[in-house]
């Protein structure tokens, strides 16, 4: 017998689809049929930050494998999804195709833009427009951020975004290099500190960028009035 052509194969994400539907079914894994979207949810993020790991080593093995770990979570939720006649698999591929069609007119359309920057205005643009309106809408330039990003990942965030509503202005100091060498110091140090008193540094942080914002979306209102 010959060996199938990759073109007359059957396409591994059919058979994903398939195993995941046998997996839940009544003769299936009993793990698996006890399973919701919400006891799933931090598997995902293990899975990313599993990838994040195989990238940042340069393992195309490990990364080829990851990528596989967190494609069974999207497949995973599709299949509990289409359960209870939410969406499937393909509403979910649909979705995204058409997303991306319609936020990069400079490819697919007659847009015209000439920098990076100029595409991430755009994107913004084209986002606030589809949201207008819904429940969805983000009438804050804080809105947005994710709630369960890392403490400083969130901070970062919340403060790109001020910066852009210039709700924040840069601070002035020491040349780049040497308060880049000071900043990644004191973070371990303060780390280092709050550990040393029984704290999180996580939680501190997490606490302290959520007062920021609350007067950050005060300022904000203020400033529309």
């Amino acid at each position: 017998m010959k060996k199938q052509t990759s073109s007359k194969r059957k396409p591994a994400i059919d058979d994903l689809l398939a195993v995941m539907a046998r997996l839940r079914s009544p003769t299936g894994c009993p793990w698996d049929r006890e399973q919701d979207h919400l006891s799933l949810r931090f598997h995902a993020v293990e899975e990313v930050y599993e990838l994040m790991d195989a990238i940042e080593a340069g393992d195309d093995h490990e990364m080829a494998e990851e990528l596989g770990d967190l494609l069974l979570q999207v497949i995973f939720h599709c299949q509990l999804a289409g359960e209870r006649g939410a969406f499937d698999f393909e509403d979910v591929s649909r979705r995204i195709v058409e997303k991306l069609i319609r936020r990069h007119p400079h490819v697919f359309g007659d847009s015209k833009v000439k920098s990076v920057d100029a595409v991430w205005a755009q994107w913004e643009q084209i986002k606030k427009a589809e949201k207008k309106g819904t429940k969805h809408e983000r009438p804050s330039a804080l809105d947005g951020i994710p709630k369960h990003l890392p403490a400083l990942l969130r901070a970062e965030k919340l403060v790109k975004k001020a910066r852009k509503a210039k709700l924040l202005t840069d601070a002035k100091g020491k040349p780049a290099a040497r308060a880049k060498a000071e900043i990644a110091s004191q973070l371990f140090e303060l780390t280092q500190f709050a550990q040393s008193k029984g704290w999180s540094a996580e939680e501190l942080l997490r606490a302290e960028t959520r007062k920021r914002e609350m007067k950050l979306r005060k300022a904000e209102r203020q400033l529309s009035q």
